[in-house]
């Protein structure tokens, strides 16, 4: 079981685990990114099929839906002076 992260600015603890599936490869890798609490940081990962659905079981992830990530893109656009 994974260590829980603690997190200065809001003094909770960070247990939430995301992927975003990002590519299904023919060699059978999936590329995903991984990350804890929210999209805010997040590792770019590539796992064997088998690796990888071990990875998600073993943090107990949500999976982020295309929906999710747009939404999640749009607020970092707007963090960075994009459109509102």
């Amino acid at each position: 079981m994974g260590r829980a992260i603690r997190s200065p600015m809001t003094s909770t603890f960070l247990e939430q685990a995301f992927v975003r599936v990002t590519n299904r490869r023919a060699d059978g890798f999936v590329e995903f990114d991984f990350s804890l609490d929210g999209p805010d940081l997040y590792l770019e990962m590539i796992l064997p099929e088998s690796a990888f659905q071990e990875f998600c079981r073993a943090k107990k992830v949500r999976f982020v839906t295309d929906e999710v990530a747009a939404r999640w893109q749009r607020d970092r656009e707007k963090w960075r002076g994009g459109a509102d």
